[in-house]
């Protein structure tokens, strides 16, 4: 089955965390995180409609100014979604540059910071020299940060010794048409097709009337069909994809709780593995998670598959031992993408 998110890890596991997520039959994608992105395309960077970040440590967040670089001078709109203090760093990386030749360009940033009961949102427009303006009234944070009719996106807040935001994507429900049924009825492919899985997405009344080609001896006709019919007749109904991408964690009981919620029955966990358990204290200390607890958390979480990544530079000649260690704890293989 064709899925409609098609994750790519960024720099490798000893590199810059960070997910780069296309969305298929979308000319449009998603960036979790934002460390070092001078290796990717500016083809994909180009496609970027929504930031998702962490937090805003150097090796989570210097890809912004890269990511700037690529889009200046381009007519579209960026969402940012972060923890507390997200909007400063926004502006104080756009207010190191000078702005004096940027009149009636259309680009923008909308900067949303979330705390753990409000979203505070500002936005940054190029033509005005990305001067901060401030977005009306807060809006209280349910744990979903995009609703749109394609996808959803949840986050939860872990600790970090600072708020740091962990990420779900959930595909909506998937709406499969029958080729073989469809071609029983004598009815032709198209992109109708594409206007009637949106109602059907939607629940659109049964006995909407939907206009649906199909060929006769003398060209393409359309007969007029109830939603509702045909929907039976064609529609299969399929839960869609559902990924999590968590790093920069301690393993505490209330973090252990948030992840396995977020996280539970996904289909992929793209989860932090930062160091050996034989370096439990060291990970404890840091605040980040070793590839046994990574594990762990899978198992508890149910997914179906393990992703690890963000590994110490310590273990460049035994990462597989991180592997390993996952594999063991989770129950079952564990990669990388």
């Amino acid at each position: 089955m064709t899925n409609l998110f098609q994750p790519r890890l960024l720099n490798g596991v000893f590199g810059d965390p960070g997910l780069f997520v296309r969305l298929r039959w979308e000319r449009r994608a998603l960036l979790l995180d934002l460390g070092d992105l001078t290796a990717q395309p500016p083809a994909d960077l180009l496609k970027v409609t929504d930031i998702f970040v962490s937090h805003t440590h150097v090796d989570h967040f210097i890809g912004f100014d890269h990511l700037l670089r690529i889009v200046l001078g381009r007519d579209q709109t960026i969402r940012l979604f972060g923890p507390p203090g997200l909007i400063s760093n926004v502006e104080g990386k756009l207010s190191g540059y000078i702005w004096n030749l940027v009149e009636g360009y259309a680009l923008a940033f909308d900067v949303h910071e979330v705390s753990s009961d409000k979203i505070t949102a500002a936005r940054f427009p190029c033509g005005d020299r990305f001067e901060r303006i401030d977005l009306p009234s807060p809006s209280p944070f349910t744990g979903v940060l995009v609703d749109d009719p394609l996808f959803r996106v949840e986050a939860v807040h872990l600790d970090h010794k600072i708020p740091c935001l962990a990420f779900a994507l959930a595909e909506v429900q998937r709406i499969n048409i029958d080729p073989e049924r469809l071609k029983l009825l004598g009815l032709s492919t198209g992109p109708w097709l594409t206007e009637f899985k949106r109602l059907v997405r939607a629940g659109a009344p049964d006995d909407m009337i939907v206009r649906a080609p199909y060929g006769d001896e003398i060209g393409e006709a359309f007969q007029e069909l109830l939603l509702g019919d045909l929907r039976d007749k064609i529609v299969t109904i399929t839960s869609g994809q559902r990924l999590v991408y968590v790093t920069d964690t301690l393993y505490s009981d209330e973090n252990r709780q948030k992840i396995v919620a977020l996280a539970h029955d996904a289909d992929i966990l793209f989860c932090e593995a930062m160091y050996l358990e034989q370096d439990r204290d060291r990970a404890t200390e840091r605040h980040h998670l070793t590839a046994r607890q990574a594990g762990l958390l899978a198992r508890e979480a149910n997914v179906k598959e393990l992703v690890i990544f963000h590994f110490s530079q310590r273990y460049q000649e035994c990462q597989e031992a991180l592997y390993h260690e996952a594999a063991e704890a989770f129950g079952g293989p564990v990669r990388s993408r």
